[in-house]
Formats: structure tokens, C-alpha cells, sequence
């Protein structure tokens, strides 16, 4: 599933996030969702949230 609307994405769901620097190589980071940071609805990069780790990236794909 992919992370481009906001109501898919919940606190403790395990996500594929891309960092800002990592755009343009596309590197993925995993981890576990702290805050949603978007606040629309939907975004076409990905919603933007906060990892437990203080990680900051796009969600580019939820993990089943």
C-alpha cells in the first residue's frame, strides 16, 4: 500500500520512509510511526512523519 493518504497512516504502523536526502537515489529507511506530520488529507510524495527514532521522511510504502 502505498503512503500517499493521510487516513491510512496510524501511530505504531511499520512504514517505508524516503529522508530529503535521499530523494533523488530513492533510498528507503524502515520504522515504526511516532507523528504524522501532514496535515491535508492526502500528499502525491507520501505523507510526511516522524519515526521513533526521530527519523523524517515521505512514506513511500506501508508494510503489511
Amino acid at each position: 500500500m502505498s503512503g500517499e493518504l493521510r487516513k491510512d497512516i496510524k501511530p505504531g504502523l511499520k512504514v517505508m520512509v524516503v529522508q530529503k536526502q535521499d530523494q533523488r537515489s530513492g533510498k528507503l529507511t524502515e520504522g515504526v510511526v511516532r507523528d504524522i506530520l501532514t496535515k491535508s488529507p492526502s500528499h502525491p510524495h507520501g505523507i510526511k512523519v516522524r519515526l521513533e527514532d526521530g527519523t523524517v521522511g515521505r512514506v513511500q510504502e506501508i508494510v503489511e
